[in-house]
């Protein structure tokens, strides 16, 4: 058996999909299911089910992953501790996050931490979104030590402490009525177009949840699959759009918009700090959690 192949399998059983694996791996998705299928070959009985769109774990998967999570964790770490002891105030970070943490806060916290741990190499994994609730496949299978989210996370077996509260604002062209407001509220623009990110998004679910509160269901103009193209659109004078304040001091000018803050309930979002607890963290990886939640 081949570890790609377990840790595949330990994803799939976790309940993401072999299109989520492959995308992480960079494989493909018969790659995935050949692999999936070989490995219950040599096991001798079947380990997934198919559930409507998803796969479930059989009886034998459930016995059988109990033990696959225990052998690929103890590798994992054999592999980080022989990093570590040869070179004990070194060793490696691999921090996960999505693209639109990475602009701003990213940057920052890893300038900060190499202050004090300058010997420390910090690796990045962006995450492609996912499902609201829970971490990516990249922190599930350790690919990462740990995951900055934009969102609160509530999954079994993750622990997930929040570390700032992120407003949204309203992003408005600068020609736009509405732009030399020190604030505005949704309902304000409820009869406008909107730009929104492309499903699924939890930029998008908290849009919509947003207007729905104001009263509204938004006229959507245009998707567009990432923040800077979003805000691109927006600078065209083609809709409205909410977004991420990333840190700028709102009302403020950023990339050919406008960004006005909203005067809306719940128009933030949680950024927060995930690892996974049944295993310590090297003391890199742990160094670097403590630094990030010490704030």
């Amino acid at each position: 058996m081949d570890t790609e192949s377990l840790r595949w399998f330990q994803l799939v059983a976790d309940g993401y999909t072999v299109t989520e694996v492959s995308e992480v791996f960079e494989v493909s998705q018969p790659g995935v299911s050949r692999a999936l299928a070989r490995l219950e070959q040599e096991v001798g009985t079947p380990l997934l089910r198919r559930s409507g769109r998803v796969l479930r774990m059989t009886h034998a998967g459930v016995a059988f992953k109990r033990h696959v999570d225990s052998l690929v964790n103890d590798l994992d770490d054999g592999l980080a501790a022989v990093s570590e002891l040869l070179d004990p105030e070194g060793g490696v970070v691999t921090l996960a996050f999505p693209l639109s943490l990475g602009s701003w806060l990213v940057p920052g916290l890893i300038r900060d931490f190499l202050r004090v741990r300058p010997r420390v190499r910090v690796l990045l994994e962006r995450t492609s979104v996912g499902e609201s609730g829970r971490v990516s496949p990249l922190l599930a299978t350790r690919r990462a030590d740990v995951e900055l989210t934009a969102h609160r996370v509530l999954q079994p077996g993750v622990e997930w402490a929040r570390v700032l509260v992120e407003p949204l604002v309203l992003a408005v062209a600068p020609g736009h009525p509405l732009a030399g407001r020190e604030d505005v509220s949704l309902a304000e623009v409820a009869g406008e177009p909107f730009v929104v990110r492309t499903a699924p998004s939890m930029m998008r679910t908290q849009t919509l949840g947003l207007c729905a509160a104001a009263g509204f269901e938004p006229r959507i103009a245009f998707e567009a699959e990432d923040l800077p193209t979003v805000r691109g659109l927006v600078a065209a004078g083609l809709g409205v759009a909410v977004v991420p304040a990333m840190g700028l001091p709102a009302p403020t000018t950023f990339a050919r918009t406008r960004l006005v803050p909203l005067t809306d309930a719940d128009a933030q979002r949680e950024v927060g700090l995930a690892w996974l607890p049944g295993r310590p963290l090297l003391p890199s990886a742990e160094a670097f959690r403590r630094f990030v939640l010490a704030g």
